[in-house]
């Protein structure tokens, strides 16, 4: 055999590790996600990634009034310790490799997760040590676009550096911080934008733990080494690849040039991978397979690139809680790639190629430009209070949206290619997907009101007088948030905790500073002409309030209805995210609106709308029509009508000026107005 062919055989030869293969899941209730868990392990799943409910993420017990209509409907509730338990109940979690999408309470989080650890095992020799995951606790992207946020930018960063000090001594295998570009993409970063805004974050995250003196600078690389990032991965999948061996290249430079870290190991870019949630179609849902597999390609096929860990959504995300079995079939998607092909046994199959070297280089410079404006506004933190952040996310997807509608971007089964079969897998949407029994809130709601009646109240008081204290100086958190873990505490009390110590806080929504694309069309014109005609019969400059009622902080669609609405001509009203619909009324009442629309993504829908217009009733403004949008089933969206919603938009009305048309419609019916 000729010695220049004998280093392909061999590297053949040698096949590579598989990526840990997870499905982001979760949902009800402690035991019923834990049967679920069970039974993807069973299936060949290699790593569990939780899905936490909103009540959780966003720091509330289910009994509280804010939960109603939340428990469990995206994500398990876990609300203290018990929670918990059961949920990893005959599961051992020395042996797991566990991602936790959690943000503002991750350190609570992760304080119950050793707890559970430690009490599975007889001894606590060696459990923590052993214990591997990740706390995707990156609070920077909260505030730009999936909006779990709780506390000021600050206090935030305080909370993540303290849980990455805690965890390089004591939990030295688990990634304390998941610096996640995935959200950022689906609020509209453009490549170069998610590079450049996620290693902002990491900067900042990295130099509030240097500056913090708790980890000393000889033990730097270990904090390094342990950051992981979390990304997402779109249909573009050439580009996409290219995006990753770019993060690959300047997270290697910036480990080295600005801190220092000579040992390649510890530089090397460590990441999971969600592929594209946002581009699945309730329209054919069926190429939503295809979409998912070619999503993968992107972050599998690099070598020198690939994931460490991958989760897949399901094909019917755009319709609903996936099933067990759709979960399965995301699974067997990994498994066939891993498995079956040959992708495991070759080394970088882009190396040397000239058209992937161009488009690397490409989105390293204009990250580079991007980095150095950021930290030129003092940082990714001084970025997100300024607005800017949030503003250049709001206008990228508005330049998304734009190209999407006017059929520059295809979308096949969307805006193009739109004739079908009637599909099997949706002939009964009532099965298609899986429905939340609405009995697990109050289930919960029980559950949690005799947890705190069986508990020490004295060890309780204890352990968050000295939360409270640690939280008013400088200590390390994680020391009182494990007591308070041990003492009982719930999910709520400790962040209410750290509420009255820290605040809340408000993030910028991005919508008065955003640029919208250029170009306005026809329709628009129209549009526009049709608001000032009806705002002169009506003697009043037309008034529309965007409303996102309930915990859903995915914000992105209600920023894009509102950006809309204003180049429509609309004086907008939006407050932003996680408002009561008693606040939605009183503002609607306030702005005497002539028209609301709101905003629900996170499935509680059936709660909060009927809630929104009993109130608008009884305030004496129950003709105001109300609009909505979000992932409703078609038996819903009838509920909702019968209940007097004028109209429901699910994610295959991709017109937004449409939209707007159908706004001043119910407008001008509202009013007696000929439409």
């Amino acid at each position: 055999m000729p010695a220049d062919l004998l280093p392909i055989v061999e590297s053949m030869s040698e096949r590579d590790r598989p990526w840990v293969m997870r499905t982001y899941a979760g949902h009800s209730s402690p035991a019923e996600s834990n049967a679920l868990y069970r039974r993807n392990l069973d299936k060949g799943q290699t790593g569990l990634s939780v899905a936490f409910d909103l009540p959780t993420q966003t720091g509330y017990d289910a009994d509280d009034e804010l939960a109603r209509g939340e428990v469990g409907k995206v994500g398990v509730p876990i609300q203290h310790l018990g929670d918990l338990t059961a949920l990893f109940d005959g599961i051992p979690l020395t042996r797991m490799n566990t991602s936790m999408t959690i943000n503002a309470p991750a350190m609570w989080l992760l304080a119950l997760y050793q707890e559970v650890a430690l009490a599975q095992n007889s001894s606590p020799e060696g459990v923590l040590e052993a214990l591997t995951g990740t706390t995707q606790n990156d609070i920077v992207k909260e505030y730009l676009s999936r909006g779990t946020y709780i506390f000021p930018p600050g206090p935030s960063l305080r909370l993540t550096t303290d849980t990455i000090a805690y965890t390089v001594s004591a939990m030295p295998r688990w990634n304390p911080v998941n610096i996640c570009s995935y959200h950022l993409q689906e609020a509209g970063a453009t490549p170069v934008q998610e590079v450049a805004f996620a290693l902002s974050t990491a900067i900042a995250v990295l130099d509030a733990v240097r500056d913090s003196g708790q980890v000393p600078p000889e033990r730097f690389g270990d904090v390094v080494q342990r950051i992981s990032f979390f990304v997402n991965a779109g249909v573009r999948f050439v580009e996409e690849m290219c995006k990753m061996r770019a993060f690959v290249s300047l997270w290697d430079t910036l480990t080295l040039e600005r801190y220092g870290i000579e040992d390649a190991r510890r530089r090397r870019f460590r990441y999971g991978v969600q592929v594209n949630s946002l581009g699945l179609t309730e329209a054919q849902p069926e190429n939503n397979v295809q979409r998912i597999v070619l999503e993968m390609l992107a972050v599998t096929l690099s070598k020198g690139a690939r994931a460490r860990a991958v989760q897949l959504p399901a094909w019917n995300e755009a319709l609903g809680l996936p099933r067990p079995w759709d979960q399965q079939w995301s699974l067997r998607l990994q498994q066939v790639l891993a498995h079956e092909s040959d992708l495991l046994e070759y080394d970088d199959l882009f190396d040397g190629s000239p058209v992937v070297s161009a488009k690397v280089a490409e989105i390293v410079e204009g990250a580079r430009l991007e980095m150095a404006r950021v930290a030129e506004m003092g940082g990714a933190i001084a970025a997100v209070e300024s607005g800017y952040l949030k503003s250049s996310l709001v206008s990228s997807h508005a330049a998304r949206r734009a190209r999407i509608e006017a059929g520059d971007d295809v979308v096949v089964g969307v805006n193009r290619f739109t004739s079908t079969e009637p599909s099997p897998l949706t002939a009964d949407l009532e099965t298609a997907v899986q429905a939340v029994d609405p009995a697990v809130e109050s289930a919960a709601v029980r559950a949690v009101r005799e947890w705190r009646a069986a508990r020490d109240p004295e060890a309780v008081a204890a352990a968050l007088h000295h939360l409270r204290e640690d939280a008013s100086g400088s200590a390390n958190l994680m020391t009182a948030s494990l007591e308070c873990a041990r003492a009982g505490v719930t999910t709520g009390e400790w962040s209410s905790t750290l509420r009255a110590v820290f605040g809340e806080y408000r993030a910028p929504t991005g919508v008065s500073s955003a640029v919208s694309p250029s170009g306005t069309g026809t329709l628009l014109t129209q549009v526009r002409e049709r608001v000032l005609k009806t705002g002169s019969e009506i003697g009043a400059h037309l008034r529309l309030l965007i409303g996102k009622p309930g915990l859903d902080g995915h914000s992105n669609g209600a920023e894009q209805v509102a950006v809309r609405a204003r180049d429509a001509g609309f004086e907008v009203i939006y407050q932003g995210i996680r408002l009561t619909p008693a606040q939605i009324v009183d503002a609607a009442v306030a702005e005497d609106v002539h028209a609301i629309g709101l905003s629900v993504l996170s499935g509680s829908h059936l709660e909060v709308v009927p809630e929104v217009l009993r109130g608008l009733a009884e305030a004496g403004a129950g003709d105001i029509p109300v609009i909505v949008g979000g992932i409703i089933p078609e038996a819903d969206r009838q509920k909702l009508i019968s209940e007097g919603v004028s109209e429901v938009f699910t994610p295959k009305d991709i017109d937004l000026t449409a939209m707007m048309n159908h706004f001043v419609t119910h407008i001008r019916k509202a009013h007696h107005l000929p439409t």
